[in-house]
């Protein structure tokens, strides 16, 4: 069974190649989120490969209310026979491509065995890896009980909320267990969570030659400033028990304020990232959050705090571990090297399904690191060789894990 979807990937693999290539061709930067059109070229090109494609469009009010234009979720549905339903998820939306591009973003070029682009390895790389898993599966005739279902959904770099956990609050989807996109040299069972805070002070303008008339709040924002980095320094005593993990780390992202030069400020809000290892929670954070904020208050100024975002972290289950397992045997056997779970420090849509307590892993095309492939920053590309080796580590994954 095996052998004969290896032979049907390796026959397709200058057409994943192009497949990738087209899908990295088509910008679906997020901000500004405006990503409808990637997914309506997306499920033309699963059409193509004798899909039925669900085309599910998320109302305007709530794309607004999270800050993008448009978004429409892709599901594909296959059922191989009676049994659980594994579903694959990547998302579409991709960063913008910033500066320091040696080739064009969107240009989906391959050089050397590399295929560049914004979306190449995060993650447009895993519509490429599911899509001809699954179609390979199909063609072989494989005999499998369950049901495969891609969910290929655009809001990952907005928080997920009307992508993967919109699928699942609407009912659309109800999987048994998931993989999610990843990469390949490692099998990610944990990941951290993140609480994005606003902290808004507001005090009284003033002439700049009469600043005693007024209340600055901008030298409030300095004490609350100098609270916070101090507390961040007592992060480095807390370690994550999950390989790959480390330290919570705190970050003020963005200030803003002023009226101008010669004006004491009467308003100044800061944005505020912390990153949640497994151990904790959202709440919890917060709660200390605020306690240091509100200790470092200065006399004129009010402070309101307001939360943004919270996404709880990813911690591993026996369920998840059990999961892990047989992606990571796979793996290990077609790449040649120990493929193992670790945990990373960053965020992922992973989380909206272990929520639901569906058991979930993270593990798709690319290289050993984020940083490697250049994700999130300029030159982001993949290795061709890892996109077909990772597809057929998914294809046989799906073989046990779905296997009569």
């Amino acid at each position: 069974m095996l052998e004969e979807v290896k032979r049907i990937l390796d026959a397709e693999r200058d057409d994943q190649a192009s497949f990738l290539a087209q899908l990295v061709s088509i910008p679906s930067d997020n901000p500004p989120g405006d990503c409808a059109a990637h997914a309506d070229a997306a499920a033309t090109l699963l059409e193509a490969m004798g899909f039925v494609v669900e085309r599910h469009v998320v109302p305007a009010a709530e794309v607004a209310a999270v800050g993008m234009r448009s978004v429409t979720n892709l599901v594909v549905r296959h059922r191989f026979g009676d049994g659980p339903t594994l579903a694959l998820n990547a998302h579409g939306d991709v960063v913008p491509p910033g500066e320091g591009w040696t080739v064009a973003p969107y240009g989906g070029r391959i050089v050397d065995g590399r295929l560049y682009g914004r979306g190449a390895a995060v993650s447009k790389s895993d519509f490429a890896t599911y899509a001809f898993a699954l179609r390979a599966l199909r063609d072989a005739g494989t005999a499998l009980r369950g049901t495969v279902e891609l969910h290929l959904t655009y809001d990952e770099e907005a928080g997920g909320e009307i992508g993967p956990k919109w699928l699942l609050d609407q009912g659309i989807s109800r999987p048994d267990i998931a993989i999610a996109a990843g990469l390949s040299y490692g099998v990610v069972t944990a990941h951290n969570g993140v609480l994005h805070l606003e902290i808004e002070l507001r005090g009284r303008s003033a002439h700049a030659a009469k600043p005693e008339t007024g209340a600055d709040a901008l030298e409030a924002a300095t004490a609350v400033l100098q609270a916070l980095y101090a507390h961040r320094k007592s992060y480095r005593a807390i370690r994550s028990r999950v390989d790959g993990i480390g330290s919570p780390n705190l970050v003020v992202g963005l200030i803003r304020g002023g009226i101008n030069t010669n004006v004491v400020p009467d308003q100044v809000t800061l944005r505020l990232d912390r990153r949640i290892i497994p151990e904790e929670t959202p709440d919890a954070v917060e709660a200390e959050l605020r306690q240091v904020v509100e200790a470092a208050g200065t006399a004129g100024v009010t402070c309101g705090i307001r939360r943004v975002m919270a996404a709880a972290p990813l911690a591993p289950t026996p369920a998840s571990e059990a999961l892990a397992s047989v992606v990571c045997r796979h793996a290990t056997r077609i790449f040649g090297e120990p493929v193992e779970t670790a945990g990373v420090p960053l965020y992922t849509d992973a989380r909206h399904y272990a929520a639901r307590g569906i058991p979930i892993v993270l593990y798709g095309t690319g290289p050993r690191s984020f940083v490697d492939a250049g994700a999130h920053g300029a030159d982001e590309h993949v290795l061709l060789d890892d996109l077909w080796k990772a597809t057929e580590v998914v294809a046989a994954s799906i073989c046990e894990l779905l296997g009569t």
